[in-house]
């Protein structure tokens, strides 16, 4: 079954995008980030995005740093990071993509690596640092273990590179909307629909938008021409200001992310 494309489906026939959410798995531990992340599935959240915690997040901003680093003391591996899915996936059939770093597969070998991840329970993978050129052979340890590949277009892509990237995607393209990192940011950035008709003249797979959307507000603006529409910072951002009393991560998070949600309504 492809979960991807059933959560794109059915929030098209919804009229509305599907709500993508970051977590990083492990923050700030495991049995909070559990409960984390049955909250934001409780909240209506269509794509489960998580974060393998990996000490060099290049692509990710200080919030995302931060999650990562407090996953890693907390004592989460990559074992772990599958046992957790595994614990979710056992309760939802809402798609999980990982969010993930070229050395994390490589490490254990790239077949071994997907063939792991699927078996827990995981839909999709995003290597944010694996680019199209040097990715065949990731390509195929995924087809051969049915994992679908998610890739990144940024604001900086030229428009003879989009064919090449798109045509290594199978489970959605993540527009970038900004140059940088990770973070949230206090307006959305301009041209996203140009952007977004850029990218969908060379496929017809979701486009899905995300860096520096935090409120309902920025949220119901992406919505109104992508597939769907990514939030990472601002939900991590509410497991930080709670650290100190972590039964309040989960209700506190839901609620958050309900509010995210009702971008989409």
């Amino acid at each position: 079954m492809d979960r991807i494309a059933s959560a794109f489906a059915r929030a098209r026939v919804e009229n509305r995008a599907a709500f993508v959410a970051y977590l990083c798995a492990g923050d700030p531990d495991y049995t909070t980030s559990l409960a984390a992340c049955r909250a934001v599935l409780a909240a209506g959240t269509d794509v489960l995005e998580l974060g393998v915690p990996f000490s060099d997040p290049l692509a990710d901003g200080l919030t995302n740093q931060l999650a990562a680093q407090r996953a890693l003391e907390s004592g989460m591996t990559m074992a772990r990071v599958l046992e957790l899915v595994a614990e979710l996936r056992a309760e939802t059939v809402v798609p999980i993509v990982f969010y993930t770093y070229y050395n994390l597969v490589f490490a254990n070998g790239l077949a071994a690596s997907v063939r792991a991840a699927r078996a827990a329970g995981v839909d999709g993978m995003l290597v944010l640092d694996l680019p199209p050129e040097e990715s065949a052979e990731f390509a195929a340890a995924c087809a051969q273990h049915d994992m679908k590949t998610v890739r990144i277009v940024a604001p900086t892509t030229p428009d003879a590179r989009l064919p090449k990237i798109c045509a290594g995607a199978t489970g959605f393209i993540y527009y970038v909307s900004r140059e940088g990192v990770t973070g949230v940011r206090g307006e959305v950035a301009p041209n996203i629909p140009e952007a977004v008709a850029r990218i969908r003249a060379h496929t017809k797979l979701p486009v899905v938008v995300g860096f520096g959307i935090s409120t309902a507000e920025q949220v119901r603006a992406v919505a109104a021409s992508a597939d769907g529409v990514v939030v990472g910072s601002a939900l991590v951002n509410v497991i930080k200001a709670h650290l100190a009393a972590r039964e309040q991560v989960a209700p506190r998070l839901q609620e958050k992310a309900v509010e995210l949600v009702a971008g989409l309504r």
